[in-house]
């Protein structure tokens, strides 16, 4: 697969409805800046061809990149990520990259150590930090996409899960200063990603 900046597409995954932090979560500040902003900014980092996939518009604004609504039919991440492996497949790219709108620390070279880390042998590439997996912060080859259809049918929803079915390899990013991958579900993460950006 020849996966340069311009054959991978990234898709923000920003379908969560974030009842836990009073709703509309891909739009709540943290410093400055819109959640949403934030992983825009992260993701022209790594690809000329962003796109922003959720359930409504509405969710995250007029964020400045394409908006994909969720695949049809599907709940959860796995219905953003089965339209943006459509989005890469449509547009000829090798390689998908997914990451949600709610870590706003992720590492700057996500992108280079997935890639590194994907084998001929697997479908995709996994984020870890001190051991933990994050199937949302995930490159995943467009060939993923024909195997969807054939891992739905079995019930199962997760990405883990899917990751599985296509076997996956992982990259894995140390816990200090602090977990790259720190997510924002809660008011009381909010305030601790303040706290974080103050330092």
């Amino acid at each position: 697969m020849n996966c340069r900046e311009d054959s991978i597409a990234v898709a923000i995954l920003a379908g969560g409805e974030g009842v836990r932090i009073g709703g509309s979560k891909p739009l709540r500040l943290l410093g400055d800046s819109s959640l949403i902003e934030r992983a825009l900014a992260l993701s022209n980092l790594w690809s000329k061809d962003v796109i922003v996939v959720g359930r409504t518009q509405a969710q995250v604004g007029s964020a400045n990149s394409p908006f994909l609504r969720d695949a049809p039919g599907l709940e959860g991440p796995i219905a953003g990520l089965a339209a943006g492996l459509r989005y890469a497949k449509d547009r000829r790219h090798g390689a998908l990259l997914a990451i949600p709108c709610d870590s706003p620390f992720l590492p700057t070279d996500l992108f280079e150590r997935l890639f590194s880390a994907l084998a001929p042998e697997v479908g995709a590439a996994l984020a870890t930090s001190g051991g933990v997996l994050h199937p949302t912060c995930a490159l995943w080859r467009v060939r993923c996409f024909s195997s969807l259809g054939p891992y739905l049918v079995t019930g199962r929803r997760s990405l883990r899960g899917f990751a599985e079915y296509v076997k996956f390899a992982t990259a894995n990013w140390p816990l200090q200063p602090a977990d790259p991958f720190f997510n924002i579900n809660s008011n009381d993460d909010l305030a601790e990603a303040e706290a974080l950006i103050a330092d």
